[in-house]
């Protein structure tokens, strides 16, 4: 995926930032919140937070589109739609770095071959390591499965709720955000559609 490529490009391009460095900054901005970096409970804070955040953000490292390499065609002619339901996702939104927790599904109708069942969950991880918009996140995973495996239709959707509006801001905590993607066969064709809708309604 040309796009991803270039993203991924420009990332890898970035002067690279020591640990030390980042360290260093969180100890600022204790310091700015009004706490005492020095004090007993708040030595290890950066370098754990440091920790963390190679956790929370380490899809900028990863290619999604390797995910999808290898691929099965030993399938005996399987044309249907393949669905993964219930993908649970963890990101953080570009805008205030808040949780954005919800699942995703992922369909895709393969054209002569499939790909393993965890690859697709693993796409969805790559790209939710990474800050985000719930639009952005749903349209990349689509995109990338779409084109690495030169599938004849992708489905992607995503429920989540994000952080930066329930804990903050509006305060809203049962405020829900559902995005949807389709691409070839789902997109054109409204039955194929509305099958995929029900299978993940169930």
């Amino acid at each position: 995926m040309k796009l991803v490529e270039e993203t991924d490009s420009k990332i890898l391009d970035t002067k690279k930032v020591s640990d030390k460095e980042a360290e260093e900054a969180f100890r600022t901005i204790l310091t700015w919140m009004g706490e005492d970096p020095s004090r007993e409970g708040l030595l290890e804070t950066p370098k754990r937070v440091i920790k963390a955040y190679k956790e929370y953000f380490g899809g900028y490292a990863k290619d999604p589109n390797k995910i999808l390499d290898k691929t099965f065609g030993d399938v005996e002619g399987y044309d249907d739609m393949v669905v993964q339901k219930n993908v649970s996702v963890q990101s953080h939104c570009e805008h205030h770095m808040a949780p954005i927790i919800g699942i995703a599904h992922v369909a895709y109708i393969p054209n002569e071959r499939v790909v393993g069942l965890s690859k697709l969950a693993r796409v969805v991880e790559v790209f939710s390591k990474r800050l985000q918009t719930q639009e952005r996140l749903t349209m990349q995973i689509a995109k990338t499965i779409m084109e690495s495996l030169d599938a004849k239709g992708v489905a992607v959707t995503i429920d989540s709720t994000h952080q930066c509006m329930t804990m903050r801001g509006i305060k809203k905590e049962n405020a829900t955000t559902v995005t949807n993607y389709f691409l070839g066969q789902f997109k054109e064709d409204l039955s194929i559609q509305n099958r995929y809708l029900r299978f993940i309604s169930k």
